[in-house]
């Protein structure tokens, strides 16, 4: 993470430490830019993150959509690369590949054809290139607070998607067995207009706090 620290040498070392740290801690943003400063490092760590979509031999792209990329390797065979779409990580954030590659492309064997979470045309992409400007504001940048434009939440600029999953189990009790299911005791049935017959939550629902 030092690496990717622009002009690192003129840095403090306890503020180069924590910028090592904040990269590390950084989640992945929904529409993320590569820096317009960097030290030259972005690509190969991007690389070497395991979530870039690597070609694996040289060959032709001959279909391209959101869920895979097919190539036809010079020999004729031909490589398909799934593309992974909105899984969670271990730290419920998500995970999130796009295809690079267009119809047509001539790839060679280690190109990247598609961009995984934090990545940008192959380049490592933490955040964004917001304009910054150094200024006290009447008081409300007071030490380590900020102002921001309110554009930047209108066009979820720094949004990030969260996916948690929740799991229930049933078990043998000495009544029988658990059930999961729709038939709720004194619960109405504004309550109950997501889950389907089973009693689980349907795809698509829009659920709020408890």
């Amino acid at each position: 993470a030092a690496a990717c620290i622009p002009f690192l040498e003129n840095d403090d070392s306890n503020r180069a430490l924590m910028g090592a740290n904040m990269q590390r801690q950084a989640v992945p943003l929904i529409d993320p830019h590569a820096p317009w400063i960097g030290t030259g490092m972005e690509h190969q760590t991007a690389r070497d993150s395991g979530a870039a979509v690597i070609a694996k031999h040289d060959g032709t792209v001959e279909y391209v959509d959101a869920d895979e990329i097919r190539v036809r390797r010079t020999s004729g065979e031909l490589d398909i690369y799934n593309i992974m779409k909105y899984r969670r990580s271990n730290s419920g954030t998500s995970y999130n590949q796009r295809p690079l590659a267009e119809l047509g492309d001539k790839v060679e064997a280690g190109d990247i054809i598609g961009d995984g979470p934090s990545m940008e045309n192959g380049e490592m992409a933490l955040g964004q290139n917001p304009l910054v400007a150094y200024m006290t504001w009447e008081g409300y940048n007071f030490e380590d607070a900020i102002i921001m434009s309110e554009r930047l939440i209108k066009d979820d600029v720094y949004t990030s998607i969260a996916i948690e999953e929740y799991e229930s189990e049933t078990r043998d009790t000495k009544l029988g067995p658990e059930e999961i299911t729709r038939e709720i005791p004194n619960i109405g049935d504004e309550a109950l207009k997501n889950l389907d017959e089973d009693g689980i939550i349907r795809i698509g629902a829009e659920v709020e706090d408890g």
